[in-house]
């Protein structure tokens, strides 16, 4: 049984946002910082990327541990209702981003997902080096 009622639940859900998420904006303040210029979004690549940097042929994914199902991670709980619904539903979207990374690769653009547990640690961000990675 859900402890919010349907409508306010309806609320919630559409408030929920795809992009422009503060954990994407964490990547890219830190992106920029890092002196890397970047697009937003490409329609025309598989998946549209998060975070796309051209001149590197490289992709970032900023996933919410929970939408994509972070493994071993304490966010990416699964819903304790509707499971018939969510259950699919979230293996859909891990499904679908193995796919979007694989057709990416072979058309030559590297690919990292960032999560979003690894914004509440900052060290363990700025660790990330998106000129290395996929090479």
């Amino acid at each position: 049984m859900d402890i919010v009622s349907k409508e306010a639940r309806l609320r919630i859900m559409a408030s929920i946002r795809s992009k422009n998420t503060k954990p994407e904006r964490v990547v890219r303040s830190m992106l920029h910082r890092m002196g890397f210029c970047f697009r937003l979004h490409r329609a025309d690549l598989p998946g549209r990327p998060d975070i796309v940097l051209p001149k590197h042929r490289k992709v970032i994914f900023v996933h919410g541990c929970f939408w994509h199902q972070h493994r071993s991670c304490p966010l990416a709980s699964s819903p304790g209702t509707n499971i018939e619904y969510w259950k699919p539903k979230l293996a859909g979207n891990v499904q679908r981003d193995m796919r979007n990374r694989r057709r990416l690769r072979k058309l030559g653009w590297a690919s990292l997902a960032v999560w979003e547990c690894q914004m509440r640690d900052a060290e363990r961000l700025k660790k990330i080096r998106v000129c290395k990675f996929g090479d």
